[in-house]
């Protein structure tokens, strides 16, 4: 089982950004991201396909342009996403996966990759669409704390940190100790310009993610 106290730096994330196909293949990298920086790698695809087939849903059914918020969280032994967007009328509908229209497919499959733990709250001005991950993937956060590969990650997220962003404003505290959370953020920047990197130079970023995935599951199973 996984819990909100289980691991440092798993505060609520928030990703807000307008509705587009070409922002569903952002999300997915975005999610991935996290889900590892949290300890989950084991729940990454099914945490892109709720995503994937939650925004579609957006794109589809309420139009492109949408502003849409991302939510994810840990609730108690599940992984909870929430997507937010400001059309009531428009509510996601389950039909078999197996029907011949592709309306309400991909809620089926929402409703399979999560046992059924789906939903929609209707608010004043908006919806969520919210889904529940089951935690049953062994996670082990307090492993090698003092290892090599995170003390030098630890000291690149400080100097990162430190760093003016593009804007003229520091991440945090000038050159001090990050916080955890301001930390779980640089780790993010960094990671987010190591892939603009690698498509600069004509790198497929997702072939490089899986590549670092495997070396990072890899050497967590050699700990265990």
């Amino acid at each position: 089982m996984i819990y909100a106290s289980d691991h440092v730096g798993r505060e609520p994330w928030l990703y807000a950004f307008i509705s587009h196909p070409s922002e569903v293949t952002q999300l997915r990298r975005m999610l991935r991201l996290r889900l590892i920086l949290w300890g989950l790698p084991d729940h990454v695809d099914a945490a892109q396909i709720c995503a994937s087939e939650l925004v579609t849903n957006v794109i589809r059914h309420v139009g492109e342009g949408t502003p849409v918020t991302l939510r994810m969280a840990l609730s108690g032994p599940y992984l909870r996403l929430e997507v937010e967007d400001p059309d009531t009328r428009a509510l996601p509908t389950l039909l078999a996966a197996s029907t011949a229209l592709e309306s309400g497919r991909g809620m089926a499959l929402v409703d399979a990759v999560t046992d059924h733990r789906w939903g929609v709250i209707l608010r004043g001005d908006s919806k969520v669409v919210w889904c529940e991950l089951a935690g049953d993937a062994s996670v082990a956060c307090s492993q090698a704390k003092n290892g090599p590969r995170v003390t030098r990650a630890e000291a690149v997220l400080d100097l990162y940190g430190s760093w003016p962003l593009p804007h003229g404003r520091a991440m945090a505290g000038g050159g001090s100790l990050l916080s955890m959370a301001a930390a779980e953020e640089a780790a993010v920047g960094v990671m987010a310009d190591v892939l603009h990197w690698l498509r600069a130079h004509g790198y497929d970023p997702d072939d490089v993610l899986d590549r670092a995935q495997t070396h990072f599951e890899a050497e967590i199973g050699e700990v265990v």
